[in-house]
Formats: structure tokens, C-alpha cells, sequence
């Protein structure tokens, strides 16, 4: 793993990104309701490339398409995602890291985090220590099994460890 850093600005998701997207996501060609009580669809889009949001009345998708949304979506976030970062340096791992997180919780989230902040003051570590206060959905503590939305706590971590494996 590569732990050279570069300017955000001359990054993009890598095809593992997006690999690992569907890993964590799953795929589903029907609308459903995720643990926060959002409708999606595809690999996680909540709303359609053209920007309406998915209804659950929404006819099935293939596979193929739920990645084109998946990739118009990411294309989309990253412009905003690397504007939020101007003179930041990340190795590929950490933008992935980042960006799958953008995906995940919102730009919004992103830019009120403390992840952004301590990337912004250069401390690397601490943010992505701070992966790691993201264990909430729909006010439940993820990382308690039983609130059932334990997979939000177990991909939290699982960016955890690859974030600090990068430093």
C-alpha cells in the first residue's frame, strides 16, 4: 500500500474504491429503506443521476445501471469533496477512505466534520480518529448490535484501520 500523498486535487476514486463500494453497499435492483430509514437503491444511491430522489414505487434496476448511478453520483461528490480540501494532501487509501465516507454519511456531514478540520490543521492521525464518532443512525448506537445497523459501526472501523494503515 502506497502511503505517498498527493494533492487532492489531482486524485480520483480508484476502481477499488468502487469494488468496495458494492462490497459494503450491496446491490439491490428494488427500493428499500436503509437502516436510517432513507430510500435507496442500486449500490446505496438515494437519488437518481438526474437528481430526483428514489421512490419506493420505483421500478427494478439492473446491476449495470445501479453502477453508472453509482459512478455519476461519486463523479458528482468529488467535485464538491475536493473543493472542501484546498491544499490538503492524501495518499489514495485516505481519499478513498474519505470519499467512501462522503458517499456514505453526505457532502453536508463532510463539511461539518472534524475529519475535514484535522485534515485542513495537517493532523492525519487524528482524523482518522475521528472515523470513529460516526457510529450514530437515526439516533442509534451502531456499534450496539442490537440497535440493528451494526454494519454502520463495522464499516466505520473497517475505514479506520485502512486510514491509519496509511500512516
Amino acid at each position: 500500500m502506497s502511503k505517498t500523498k498527493y494533492w487532492v486535487m489531482g486524485l480520483a476514486a480508484s476502481a477499488a474504491f468502487f469494488t468496495s463500494l458494492e462490497v459494503k453497499e450491496g446491490y439491490s435492483a428494488k427500493p428499500y429503506k436503509d437502516s436510517g430509514g432513507v430510500v435507496t437503491q442500486g449500490i446505496g444511491s438515494t437519488t437518481k443521476p438526474n437528481g430526483q430522489s428514489i421512490k419506493m414505487t420505483d421500478p427494478p434496476i439492473t446491476r449495470k445501471t445501479a453502477l453508472e448511478w453509482a459512478k455519476a453520483h461519486v463523479a458528482q461528490d468529488e467535485i464538491a469533496f475536493r473543493k472542501s480540501m484546498p491544499g490538503v494532501k492524501l495518499s489514495q487509501v485516505e481519499y478513498d477512505v474519505y470519499l467512501d465516507f462522503t458517499y456514505n454519511f453526505g457532502q453536508a456531514n463532510w463539511n461539518q466534520s472534524s475529519m475535514l478540520r484535522n485534515l485542513k490543521a495537517g493532523q492525519y492521525v487524528q482524523a482518522c480518529k475521528s472515523l470513529l464518532k460516526w457510529k450514530y443512525v437515526a439516533k442509534r448506537d451502531c456499534s450496539i448490535r442490537s440497535n440493528n445497523c451494526y454494519g454502520v459501526w463495522t464499516r466505520q472501523v473497517e475505514r479506520y484501520e485502512k486510514c491509519m494503515g496509511a500512516q
